[in-house]
């Protein structure tokens, strides 16, 4: 049996798989577990050891692991901490290296308001980042769906998510040290890792190829499923 596990960005849940999960060809399961884990202090390291229960307990024993954004930093958590369970690895939109101070300071900011609040107002207008301004632009449609999940989801699980994020380390030893097949994905009007950040994954791994996708921002694979879901099928052990 052949698994992918999907794990979403910041700040959506599992819902932003549909579309790509749909196009994707050859895997026999396809898990996109919510984050993060409330009952624990916020890190990345229990996120992935949450998705490694979630893989085991359903009676796998590798797995083909994408991650979107915050979904590539657990990805990159798990394979430091369950490298047995990771075959193959799609990092789309995404990078290895820790936050800079500022933008440290920042997350911490937007998860003390959104505790202090009880809302997500600190974050409602990321979509107007994480999507390409082509999206933006010709697809208003696509900024609205966006903007319904960020509306939906837990203050608590923002402030957590972002505290999580925040005291990341830089993962690229974990990457550079992974010899299995590896896909890189970045749209290229993506702001907030560009295509920078996607060249320098490629370059400290040993086995990957980079995919950039056209007239998309952060989110590719809501704005591009079928070019996300091609790259995934690709990594079918």
């Amino acid at each position: 049996m052949s698994t992918l596990v999907l794990l979403h960005a910041f700040p959506l849940d599992h819902r932003m798989w549909d579309a790509t999960k749909s196009l994707v060809t050859g895997f026999s399961e396809i898990l996109t577990p919510d984050l993060p884990q409330l009952d624990q202090e916020p890190s990345l390291e229990a996120a992935a050891d949450a998705v490694a229960a979630e893989v085991r307990a359903a009676g796998t024993e590798q797995v083909v692991v994408g991650g979107l954004s915050m979904g590539g930093y657990v990805a990159l958590a798990l394979l430091e901490r369950h490298p047995d369970l990771v075959a193959g690895l799609a990092l789309i939109d995404t990078k290895s290296t820790a936050d800079a101070p500022d933008a440290r300071a920042n997350r911490l900011r937007i998860a003390d308001e959104a505790e202090a609040s009880g809302t997500v107002d600190p974050v409602r207008p990321m979509s107007g980042v994480l999507l390409g301004e082509t999206t933006r632009t010709l697809r208003p449609e696509v900024t609205a769906v966006v903007d319904g999940w960020i509306a939906e989801q837990d203050p608590a699980a923002v402030a957590w998510s972002q505290r999580a994020m925040a005291d990341r380390p830089d993962r690229t030893e974990v990457l550079h040290g992974f010899a299995g097949p590896v896909r890189v994905v970045v749209g290229d009007e993506d702001t907030v890792t560009p295509v920078a950040a996607a060249e320098h994954l490629v370059s400290v791994s040993q086995d990957a190829r980079l995919v950039v996708v056209p007239h998309a921002g952060h989110l590719t694979a809501i704005e591009d499923p079928a070019a996300v879901a091609e790259v995934l099928s690709e990594l079918l052990p």
